[in-house]
């Protein structure tokens, strides 16, 4: 198979963004780095090999080792949360790193007939702790509303209080909801049970 020739100096560092298959073909070739920015149950039910996990409700750019001359690629599920990484990224871009994010995120990957690395027996939780972050702070902020509304009005306090933590989550790119449902029982680091005494699993 040819892998294509990476000209980080022109075309890779005029673009914002990637198809899987040039990711593919960078990591290949040694000349990118591949973060993925989902939370660490996604991460651990399927990954991309040679992936790095840091989740975006913990994301510090800073944190990043990127050697000259490579790419930063950004992945998640679907594009989204990558591209909001990425935008979080502007002191990396200032220093030279050129950052992309992964367009499509693995669902694209899959889609592409790209493999991922997926440990059999290895389950999450059936929710996801982002999802489970906007179900808890909607029911919150209903119940809320609910209280002041029908007993008193110190109920809008709570509604409040969440929308500020929202502001601060966007602002900051740190969610201590998330971090904290992600500490939940229910959300416990999969154990792996392959049924290989640790070796081999599936791809």
């Amino acid at each position: 198979m040819t892998i294509a020739t990476i000209d980080q100096s022109s075309a890779a560092t005029s673009r914002a963004d990637a198809t899987p298959r040039e990711v593919r073909d960078w990591l290949a070739a040694g000349s990118c780095v591949l973060v993925d920015v989902r939370e660490p149950d996604e991460h651990a039910r399927e990954r991309i090999a040679g992936a790095t996990l840091v989740a975006l409700s913990r994301f510090d750019p800073a944190s990043l080792k990127v050697a000259p001359g490579q790419t930063l690629v950004l992945h998640c599920k679907s594009g989204r949360r990558s591209a909001d990484a990425a935008a979080r990224c502007g002191v990396l871009a200032a220093s030279g790193v050129h950052v992309a994010s992964m367009i499509g995120g693995i669902e694209a990957w899959k889609a592409a007939g790209l493999p991922v690395v997926a440990p059999a027996g290895v389950k999450g939780p059936a929710i996801g702790v982002m999802r489970q972050t906007q179900i808890a702070i909607g029911l919150m902020v209903l119940a809320g509303l609910a209280i002041g509304w029908f007993v008193h009005p110190a109920g809008y306090l709570a509604s409040a209080f969440m929308g500020a933590g929202l502001v601060f989550a966007g602002l900051s790119g740190t969610c201590g909801l998330a971090l904290l449902l992600e500490k939940m029982p229910w959300n416990a680091p999969p154990k792996k049970s392959c049924g290989c005494g640790g070796g081999s699993c599936r791809v």
